[in-house]
C-alpha cells in the first residue's frame, strides 16, 4: 500500500516539475511577478458565494474555501455528492449501506445524519426539519450532472446561516439553461446491475427567459451476496445477505429565470434496502428498507442597484417524508413502520451595500415556520401504536456582516447573527476574520467563529413508549468555538499552496446515553470535545489541460472528560488528484487516490487504514456533441470497512471492492 501511495505522489511531483519548467520557458506565458495583486486575482482566483452571501474571491472570503467545478466532476467520474466531498482536503465519508456520513477535522458521529453540516442548493437550505439531516448519497436532491460548482466553506457559519453550519457550509451552485442550449440525454451502466438515465433541456431566449428542466432515474441491485460474520449461523443464512442491497431513486429539477426573478423547484424520492440487519431486524430479508422524499419550491428576487448595492428576497416551501419499514421476529414476524413528515415555509430578506469607501455591509432577516414536524411508529399486523407525536416550531433570525477594508492589503470581516427558537429561546453567534496580504500572491487569514446546532425534533421528542428510547424535551443547543490560521501562496503562473492550522472546542455535545434509572436510550448534552490539526494542499493548473492537487491533513480529536480519541476519527488523510490530457482538448485521464488512517470503532476496536484509487478515461468532441467516460473505482480492489453505529451488530461494515461505470452523454 505504501509503495502505491509513494509511486503516485512521485508521479504527480514529477509532472508538476516538468510542466512548470516548460511554462517558465514559454514566451507566451504571462509574467505574474510583474502583476499587482488585483490583476493576479483576476487571473488565478476562483470566486465563492456562500462564504458571505455575495460573490467574492476565495482569497477575500472569511473562511478556508475549496471549489470543485463541473469539469472536475465529469473528468473524475464522480457519481454522487458524497464522491465529490470524499475528494476534498480534510473531509472523509463513511457508508453503512444505507446512508453516507460526512466527517471533517476529525469529527464524525456514526449514525448522525450529517446534522453538523449545512447543505444549500443555490443558497436554499436542504437540511430537513425533523432530523436536520443533510443527504449526500443517491438520496441527494440534485443530479450531479446539473452542478456548476460545489463550494465547500470550512468552519462555523452560524453568523450568517444559523443552525447546522457547525463544521461547514456546502453550497451547490446549479447550472443554468444557457449551459445546455438544447436537449441533453445521458445514460450510465455499471457494476451491481446499476443503470441511470437523465434527460435535460435548457435554453435562454431573446426575451430574457431562461429555462432548465431535468429528470433522472437510477436503479441498482447492489451487492447480490454480502457476508457479515456477526450473522454467521445456519439460522441466518450463514451470514450472507442475498439480494438485499437494492438502491433506486427518481429526481426532478427545474429552474426558470426572467430578469431579476428565479423560480426553482426540485424533488427526489429514494428507496434503499438495508442488508445489515440493523436495529435487530430480521437478517437477509429485503422487506427492511427506508424511503426518503424531499422537495422544495423557491422564488428568489435579486436586484442590483449598482455601486455594490444589492437586495435579495426569497420565499420557499419545503416538504420531507421518511418511511422506514423494519421487519422484526418478536415472534411472530411483524413489520414495524417508522414514519416522519416535515412541512415548512419561510422567507429571507437581505441587503448588501457599500457604506462610505471601506465598508461593505450585509444585513438580513430570516423567518422559518416548521408547521409540521410529525413522527410515528407502529406495528402493522397485529397493530400496535408506539409513537404518535405532532409538533411545530418557528425560527426568527437577524444577521449583520461588515467587510471593512482597513488598508489596501488588510481586511476585517466581522459578522453576528441572533436566532430565536420557539422551542428553547435565543442564541447569538459571531464570526471574525482578519485577512492580510503582506506581499503580492501571499494571503494570511486569522479566523475565529462560534456556531450552534439546535436539537432537532427527533432528538427532542422521539419516544417508542418505553421499549428502548425516550424523549428529552429539555435538550439545549450544542456549541463550538473555532480558531484557525491559514496561508495561501501563489507560485509562478500555475501553482497554489494552502496551509492552515485549526483548533476547536465543542460544548454540550448531544449524544445518546442510557438512563440508569430505566435503561432507556435518550439524547442528552453530555460531552465536550477538543480538536487540533493542520491541512496542507498544493494545487496546480496549466493551459494544456493538466490539473492536479495533493493534500495532507493531520487531526487529533478527543473527549475532554475522558481524554479518549473519538470514534470514526482518522488522524491522517492524504489525497491526490490528477487530470492528464491524453489528446489535447479531447481525451483526458483522471487519476484519484485517497489514504485514510485507522479509526477507532464503537466497541473500542480499530478499522484498518486503507488506500483507494479511482481511474477515469474521459473524452469529448471525438464525435460531435458526444461525451463518454469509463471509470474504475477502487482500482486495486482494496478490502476495507467503515465503522458501524449503535443500531448495527457489525462493528465494522465492509465496503465495495473494485467496480466500474460507463457513461455516455449526447447533446441535441
Amino acid at each position: 500500500m505504501k509503495i502505491k501511495v509513494s509511486l503516485l505522489f512521485l508521479i504527480f511531483t514529477m509532472l508538476t516539475i516538468v510542466v512548470y519548467a516548460e511554462e517558465i520557458k514559454s514566451p507566451t506565458s504571462p509574467d505574474l511577478t510583474q502583476l499587482g495583486i488585483e490583476e493576479l486575482m483576476e487571473i488565478e482566483v476562483a470566486t465563492v458565494y456562500g462564504a458571505s452571501k455575495y460573490e467574492q474571491k476565495v482569497t477575500e472570503a472569511p473562511s478556508s474555501v475549496t471549489v470543485i467545478t463541473a469539469e472536475e466532476i465529469r473528468k473524475y467520474g464522480y457519481r454522487t455528492l458524497a464522491d465529490i466531498l470524499r475528494s476534498v482536503r480534510g473531509f472523509y465519508v463513511t457508508y453503512d449501506r444505507n446512508y453516507n456520513y460526512l466527517g471533517s477535522r476529525g469529527f464524525s458521529r456514526p449514525g448522525d445524519y450529517n446534522t453538523r453540516f449545512l447543505l444549500l442548493v443555490d443558497g436554499h437550505r436542504i437540511n430537513d426539519n425533523v432530523y436536520d439531516g443533510a443527504y449526500f448519497g443517491t438520496e441527494f436532491i440534485i443530479d450531479v450532472d446539473l452542478i456548476e460548482r460545489v463550494e465547500i466553506i470550512r468552519g462555523p457559519g452560524s453568523s450568517l446561516y444559523g443552525t447546522n453550519a457547525f463544521f461547514g457550509v456546502i453550497n451547490i451552485i446549479t447550472k443554468q439553461g444557457r449551459d445546455f442550449k438544447g436537449t441533453e440525454i445521458s445514460g450510465e451502466a455499471g457494476s451491481f446491475d446499476t443503470y441511470k438515465g437523465r434527460l435535460s433541456y435548457g435554453n435562454k431566449f431573446q426575451n430574457g427567459l431562461e429555462i432548465l428542466l431535468s429528470g433522472s432515474l437510477y436503479d441498482s441491485k447492489g451487492q447480490r451476496h454480502l457476508f457479515f460474520k456477526e450473522f454467521d449461523d445456519p439460522a441466518t443464512n450463514n451470514g450472507v445477505a442475498e439480494n438485499a442491497d437494492d438502491d433506486q431513486y427518481n429526481s426532478f429539477f427545474t429552474k426558470l429565470s426572467f430578469h431579476d426573478f428565479t423560480l426553482q423547484a426540485a424533488y427526489v424520492s429514494r428507496e434503499k434496502v438495508i442488508p445489515t440487519g440493523s436495529w435487530d431486524t430480521v437478517f437477509n430479508n429485503p422487506r427492511t428498507r427506508t424511503t426518503d422524499e424531499l422537495s422544495y419550491i423557491d422564488l428568489n428576487y435579486n436586484y442590483d442597484f449598482g455601486r455594490q448595492t444589492n437586495i435579495q428576497a426569497r420565499v420557499y416551501y419545503d416538504q420531507y417524508y421518511y418511511k422506514g419499514d423494519y421487519l422484526y421476529d418478536y415472534p411472530p414476524v411483524t413489520l414495524n413502520k417508522d414514519r416522519a413528515w416535515g412541512d415548512w415555509w419561510g422567507g429571507e430578506l437581505k441587503l448588501t451595500t457599500k457604506v462610505v469607501e471601506k465598508h461593505l455591509l450585509t444585513l438580513g432577516a430570516e423567518y422559518r415556520d416548521n408547521f409540521r414536524q410529525d413522527q410515528s411508529n407502529y406495528d402493522e399486523d397485529p397493530f400496535c401504536l408506539y409513537l404518535e407525536d405532532t409538533r411545530d416550531s418557528t425560527i426568527l433570525a437577524f444577521y449583520l456582516q461588515d467587510e471593512f477594508k482597513i488598508l489596501k492589503n488588510l481586511i476585517l470581516n466581522a459578522g453576528l447573527r441572533h436566532d430565536h427558537y420557539s422551542t428553547f429561546g435565543g442564541t447569538t453567534n459571531p464570526r471574525l476574520a482578519l485577512i492580510f496580504t503582506p506581499f503580492e500572491k501571499t494571503i494570511f487569514k486569522l479566523l475565529y467563529g462560534e456556531a450552534f446546532r439546535a436539537p432537532n425534533a427527533y432528538e427532542l421528542y422521539y419516544d417508542d413508549g418505553g421499549i428502548s428510547t425516550k424523549s428529552n424535551p429539555d435538550l439545549n443547543p450544542e456549541t463550538i468555538k473555532t480558531y484557525e490560521l491559514s496561508l495561501e501562496q501563489y507560485l509562478g503562473n500555475n501553482l497554489h499552496i494552502s496551509a492552515s492550522g485549526f483548533y476547536y472546542k465543542i460544548n454540550d455535545l448531544i449524544s445518546q446515553q442510557i438512563d440508569p434509572v430505566d435503561n432507556l436510550i435518550m439524547f442528552n448534552n453530555v460531552e465536550d470535545v477538543e480538536a487540533k490539526g493542520f491541512e496542507l494542499e498544493l494545487d496546480g493548473r496549466w493551459d494544456s489541460g493538466l490539473r492536479g492537487r495533493i493534500s495532507y491533513t493531520y487531526q487529533e480529536t478527543e473527549n475532554r472528560q475522558t481524554g479518549e480519541i473519538l470514534t470514526s476519527s482518522p488522524k491522517h488523510l492524504a489525497k491526490l488528484n490528477i487530470i492528464v490530457p491524453v489528446l489535447k482538448e479531447k481525451v483526458f485521464l483522471g487519476i484519484e487516490t485517497q489514504y485514510v488512517s485507522k479509526v477507532k470503532t464503537l466497541e473500542g476496536n480499530y478499522a484498518s487504514d486503507y488506500f483507494l484509487a479511482n481511474l477515469t478515461l474521459f473524452s469529448q468532441n471525438l464525435l460531435k456533441s458526444l461525451e463518454t467516460s469509463a471509470t474504475v473505482y477502487n482500482l486495486f480492489d482494496e478490502k476495507y470497512g467503515n465503522t458501524g453505529s449503535e443500531e448495527h451488530a457489525q462493528d465494522i461494515i465492509e465496503q465495495d471492492g473494485r467496480s466500474f461505470r460507463i457513461k455516455l452523454t449526447y447533446k441535441f
